[in-house]
C-alpha cells in the first residue's frame, strides 16, 4: 500500500504522520475528560436507585440542573404524566441548549434506572455512564462556538415500569418527539446522537442496524480516525432504544451503546451494575467520538 501523510486539525483531534492509513493513530484533543465524566457517574450512583418518580431521580434532576446552570446553559424542562402499567407516573425530560445556527443537533441520554422491587439497582453503566458523559460533554461544548445549535437532552422513563413493550418503555423520548412534532420543530433537527451503556471497561460500540445507516457509518468512521477501531463491535445488532422515536419521525438518529456488558451481557439489568464496572477511559473514548461526529455534522450540508 502506498504511504500516506494525513494531517488534519480540528476540535477533537490532531492526526499524526503515519506509514499507512490503517496505522495512523490520532492524538485526541477534544477536551473531554473521562475522569470528570466518571465523577458525575459516581455522584449519580450515590443517589441510589433512580427509577422514574423516585426520590433518587429527584436528586438526580436537581444535580443535573445544577451542573447545567453553572455552565450558563439555557435549561428547559418537559414535565409530563406517563400512563404506565403501574398507573400514572410523573416524569421530567431536561433539555440544555447552546447557542448556534439551525439545524439543531441533539445529544441524548436517559438518566432513569430500571425499577426493581426486590433489589437495589443503581445503574452505574445503564443510565449512569451516559448521563455522566453527557454532563461532561456539556462542559466541553459550552466553551466552544459550535456551528450548529446543540440540545443536550436527558430523558426520563427509558426503562419499562414492568416488562419492556412498545407502550411500556421510552416514555421520555416518545414524549419529546411528539412535542417536537406538535411544536413544528421536527424539521429543524439535523441529527440525534444517543449514548447508552457507554462505561463498560471492555468497550465495544455496537454496529446498530436500527440507527440511520449514514449516521452509524459517520460514528464508525470517526472512531477509526481517532484510533479507536478496537472499540467497534464487528457484528451488527439491531437495538431498541431512545433513538427509535426519532427515526420513526423521520429524524436521523444513531445509538452509541455497548450491549455486551459482562460475559454474555450478564451484568445488564442486575444489581451487579455497579461503579467498579465503569471505566473513565471508556467514557473519554465515547466522548471523543461524539465530539468528532458533531464536527462532521457541522460541515455536512
Amino acid at each position: 500500500m502506498a504511504a500516506w501523510l494525513l494531517c488534519f486539525r480540528s476540535l477533537s483531534c490532531l492526526f499524526c504522520a503515519s506509514a499507512t492509513v490503517q496505522h495512523c493513530v490520532a492524538a485526541p484533543v477534544s477536551g473531554v475528560d473521562g475522569k470528570l465524566a466518571y465523577a458525575h457517574v459516581e455522584k449519580l450512583v450515590a443517589f441510589g436507585p433512580r427509577p422514574a418518580g423516585s426520590p433518587g431521580i429527584a436528586s438526580s434532576q436537581a444535580y443535573i440542573t445544577d451542573v447545567l446552570k453553572k455552565l450558563k446553559l439555557q435549561v428547559d424542562y418537559q414535565d409530563f404524566l406517563a400512563n404506565t402499567p403501574n398507573g400514572p407516573v410523573s416524569m421530567k425530560n431536561i433539555v440544555a441548549k447552546t447557542s448556534g445556527a439551525e439545524p439543531i443537533i441533539i445529544l441524548a441520554s436517559h438518566y432513569d434506572t430500571r425499577l426493581m422491587t426486590n433489589a437495589a439497582f443503581v445503574g452505574a453503566n445503564d443510565g449512569g455512564s451516559s448521563t455522566g458523559l453527557l454532563l461532561e460533554l456539556a462542559r466541553v461544548l459550552s466553551r466552544h462556538r459550535n456551528r450548529s445549535a446543540l440540545w443536550l437532552v436527558f430523558f426520563d422513563g427509558e426503562e419499562a415500569q414492568r416488562e419492556w413493550s412498545e407502550t411500556d418503555s421510552l416514555y421520555g423520548s416518545r414524549y419529546f418527539v411528539e412535542k417536537l412534532k406538535t411544536d413544528g420543530q421536527a424539521q429543524k433537527i439535523k441529527a440525534m446522537v444517543l449514548m447508552d451503556m457507554v462505561g463498560d471497561r471492555d468497550l465495544k460500540i455496537e454496529n446498530d442496524t436500527s440507527s440511520t445507516p449514514w449516521l452509524m457509518e459517520l460514528v464508525r468512521e470517526s472512531a477509526k480516525e481517532l484510533g479507536y477501531a478496537r472499540h467497534l463491535a464487528p457484528v451488527q445488532k439491531g437495538m431498541v432504544d431512545d433513538h427509535l422515536p426519532f427515526i420513526r419521525a423521520g429524524i436521523p438518529a444513531v445509538d452509541l451503546i455497548d450491549y455486551d456488558y459482562g460475559f454474555n451481557n450478564s451484568l445488564w439489568h442486575t444489581p451487579n451494575d455497579t461503579l467498579d464496572k465503569v471505566s473513565a477511559q471508556s467514557l473519554k473514548v465515547v466522548g471523543d467520538i461524539v465530539v468528532r461526529v458533531i464536527e462532521k455534522l457541522g460541515r455536512k450540508s
